[in-house]
């Protein structure tokens, strides 16, 4: 009999402990002299939930892989709009010509492909370039709920429902114009694919000559069309993804499954279910089934969620918020708080719906629980903070009697608040960035009358000194960073949005100021979150994107763009937050805010995706 190293052309490792760093490889086989057993670690198959798609729809196209997804179209209604996926979040990017659901999708995140649909049901065929959609061939006909696998230059459309009823019609896209391919073996509707014009395949379809799901795989090799294999359970209206068609997978379909497939050319086995079960969702197509993408689709509800497979020997935790606990009461509309996740404060602003006068009161969070704090020296709302639970710093505020805007700073220890030197600037709806010994106060409004500012001042701890000014004005907006390297994001400016909110970003060096990419949401009292790394590692999250509404979007900022991650589990606006930050997203805290307008006393921690080795197996030889 041959040893392991003949095998493998190494021996097996003597260990005193379950070996650890790079060494954690799927097949790495070595001996724990602590409790004597031959272990080896081995991949497992298994999803995680990832950022939700910016905009909740179903019937999508989708196209990519997991690390450069591509989200289009879709309903309800007909909707136009593009989504591009990183890895780990989402953004926006250009719209399609012709908003349609239940269309046809090939390529890749930078080389798409979207024909046919529903708007009504049409022949338009568009192309992606990584920005923008451009015209292409159309196709032969007008049909919708056909499947579509591929890429730009070599797509397919096969099956699909031009007229009521499901039809056998394959058609073949050169890059400018559609021509005849081989007919399917049994005409299909809702039905999906993956795979490439040589290699393509197609499933989850309904027949209207035997009404309901046809159970079986069809194959294509360019040409012709063979039989394949019946899936475990028969279901339509579902989603595909593969490279080709003897490695593809089957997620989901109608009614509401949360079934996955995997096809090895002869034979379906189940995998690893959805988190939940549902149709009409988007994937990523021509990816190796060892890693795949779902988004959207029905649950019933409508859904925004996105999943994804790994096949690894670690397992991925996404990122997500958690309840952080109950403040001792409500509270709102009080303005930026400080310190980070495990170690905060807030205060201020009101403790039922917004009466006057204002409050004074702090309460303070350990990590784990709320407790009260020491009270301020005066009441307000709206200020803009910086710094830590222990040296922290409050400044200016709006005051209600007598209607004004305050130039107040305030300095927290932990324990009780020290009146500093004022700023130069009455402001309220400001922000912070710093610390207490290199702080700012940037933007804001003063009151009365009222001004609209963009001055920026730099503390040192003693005084107050003029920065650069904001490009425009700003108020009620995300910040964070330093006194040389801040950011910020949101609120609103003299050139909002439609619903007075702002998509903006910009980068502070100390004296100047550069533009950032915009957010995929317009917002204002969003907080933000990533201490002194920010420029390259920032939260903004919650806010209000239009009047009388809450969000609980949240989106990260790499330094180069900004994508979605795990949303609020509460909706929420004029919340409080710890403004400081730990390293980078790693953690946030939000707290308070509205609705109701009588305020919440709710607060939630977030958590950045993480991945972990999984248990190593012990080499059983029984």
């Amino acid at each position: 009999m041959s040893t392991y190293e003949e095998l493998k052309g190494l021996k097996v490792k003597y260990l005193s402990s379950d070996t650890s760093g790079d060494r954690i490889q799927e097949g790495e086989v070595f001996y724990n002299s602590s409790d004597f057993n031959i272990k080896s670690f081995v991949s497992s198959v298994a999803w995680h939930s990832s950022a939700p798609l910016i905009t909740a729809r179903h019937s999508l196209g989708g196209v990519g892989t997991p690390s450069a997804g591509l989200a289009f179209g879709g309903g309800p209604g007909t909707k136009n709009e593009t989504e591009e996926y990183n890895g780990s979040g989402w953004a926006t990017s250009g719209d399609m010509s012709n908003g349609r659901r239940e269309l046809g999708s090939a390529g890749t995140q930078t080389a798409g492909l979207a024909f046919g649909g529903e708007n009504p049901t049409s022949n338009a065929t568009e192309e992606y370039d990584g920005s923008s959609w451009t015209n292409g061939g159309d196709l032969p006909a007008a049909t919708a709920q056909n499947a579509g696998f591929g890429t730009q230059t070599a797509g397919v459309s096969a099956g699909g429902n031009p007229s009521g009823t499901s039809v056998n019609t394959t058609v073949e896209y050169n890059g400018s114009a559609w021509g005849s391919g081989g007919n399917l073996l049994t005409p299909v509707r809702y039905v999906s694919g993956a795979g490439t014009l040589t290699s393509g395949i197609v499933a989850l379809g309904y027949n209207d000559s035997t009404p309901g799901s046809f159970g079986a795989n069809q194959n294509y090799d360019g040409t012709n069309w063979t039989a394949g294999h019946n899936l475990n359970t028969n279901r339509f209206y579902g989603s595909m993804s593969g490279p080709s068609n003897s490695d593809a997978l089957a997620f989901g379909g109608s009614p509401y499954r949360a079934i996955v497939e995997q096809y090895d050319g002869s034979s379906w086995s189940e995998i690893a279910d959805l988190s939940a079960g549902k149709n009409t969702s988007g994937a990523t197509l021509a990816t190796p089934t060892s890693g795949a993408l779902v988004f959207g689709g029905l649950l019933p509800a409508l859904s925004a969620t996105t999943e994804e497979l790994t096949t690894s020997v670690s397992a991925t935790t996404g990122a997500a918020w958690a309840s952080g606990g109950n403040m001792p009461t409500t509270k709102l509309n009080g303005g930026q708080g400080i310190g980070t996740e495990l170690a905060a404060a807030v205060f201020g602003g009101n403790q039922t719906a917004i009466t006057y006068p204002y409050v004074n009161t702090t309460y303070e969070y350990d990590g784990s629980s709320w407790g009260s704090g020491g009270n301020m020296n005066n009441t307000g709302s709206s200020h803009g903070a910086f710094g830590t639970q222990t040296a922290g710093t409050k400044i200016g505020s709006y005051m209600y009697p007598p209607n004004v805007s305050t130039t107040n700073v305030e300095e927290y220890d932990g324990s009780s608040w020290t009146a500093k030197p004022a700023m130069s600037q009455t402001r309220y709806g400001a922000s912070g960035a710093g610390i207490s010994t290199a702080g700012l106060a940037m933007g804001g409004t003063a009151k009365a009358p009222v001004v609209a500012l963009t001055a920026v001042e730099h503390y040192d701890g003693e005084g107050w000194t003029s920065g650069g000014a904001l490009p425009a004005h700003h108020e009620n907006f995300a910040s964070g960073g330093t006194q040389t390297a801040a950011i910020i994001a949101g609120g609103q400016d003299p050139a909002p949005q439609s619903n007075g909110a702002s998509v903006t970003s910009y980068d502070y060096n100390g004296s100047s100021w550069t533009s950032n990419p915009n957010m995929s949401i317009d917002k204002v009292f969003n907080f933000g979150n990533g201490g002194p790394v920010s420029q390259t590692s920032f939260l903004s999250a919650t806010g209000t994107p239009g009047p009388g509404t809450a969000s609980n979007n949240c989106e990260i900022f790499d330094g180069t763009s900004w994508a979605t991650t795990a949303s609020v589990a509460t909706a929420r606006t004029q919340q409080m937050n710890a403004q400081h930050g730990t390293t980078g997203t790693n953690g946030a805290l939000i707290a308070g805010g509205k609705p109701p307008n009588t305020g919440v006393n709710t607060s939630e921690v977030f958590t950045a995706e993480s991945t972990a080795a999984r248990a190593v197996k012990t080499v059983d030889f029984d």
